[in-house]
């Protein structure tokens, strides 16, 4: 037995990108949505994990490394300003899309 918590369906804004540095590719996936306080799913298209962030979070090169797998801070100061350059800043409301 459960209990549905939530059963939402929205049309939403997807966004793919991608881009290579020095050592790596990354192409990812980006799910603009109401839910989720603004912050869109950040899904990495080659290794299929996913986060949810905004461009403050971004800032932060070991939850990325973390989220997505990385192993030198090189490496993720790169994607971090990649995606700073792709999120929202939630830091004063919801976002509008």
């Amino acid at each position: 037995m459960f209990e549905r918590l939530y059963d939402t369906s929205e049309t939403t804004k997807v966004n793919f990108v991608g881009f290579a540095s020095e050592n790596a590719r990354y192409d990812f996936g980006l799910v603009y949505t109401n839910q989720f306080f603004g912050k869109p799913l950040v899904i990495c298209m080659q290794t299929g994990r996913s986060s949810l962030l905004c461009a403050e979070d971004a800032k932060n090169i070991d939850v990325l490394k973390k989220k997505f797998a990385i192993n030198e801070d090189e490496e993720a100061r790169e994607l971090s300003t990649f995606l700073q350059g792709q999120l929202p800043h939630t830091h004063h409301g919801l976002p509008q899309y």
